[in-house]
């Protein structure tokens, strides 16, 4: 249960990420919303963060979040916001991806 919240962490993670990427794109009272947004999702990410860390250890709890948050946020990078898919940076992300899996196989 720990690793299923820990992932659902890592999600809001990308997603108070998105949400600044999107407040910096708008105007307004739009931009509020999108700040909003951003601080609900971080809210939840962090109280998931505490809660599994009780649990699992800090190191590799963090390094998964962290994990989570980089690969997805890149992905919505370029899935969302047309940012280059360049061989080096899909590369590189896809060892970050086999570390994230590495690190759940060797937790207790």
């Amino acid at each position: 249960m720990n690793w299923i919240l820990l992932i659902i962490a890592g999600l809001f993670e990308v997603a108070f990420a998105a949400c600044l990427r999107k407040a910096k794109e708008s105007t307004g009272n739009e931009t509020t919303y999108w700040y909003i947004g951003f601080l609900i999702c971080l809210a939840i990410s962090m109280y998931l963060l505490v809660k599994v860390s009780q649990e699992l250890p800090i190191g590799t709890a963090y390094a998964v979040w962290t994990g989570i948050g980089a690969v997805g946020t890149v992905l919505v990078g370029i899935f969302v916001f047309k940012e280059p898919a360049t061989f080096w940076r899909l590369f590189f992300i896809s060892t970050l991806i086999i570390s994230i899996v590495g690190l759940k196989f060797v937790a207790n």
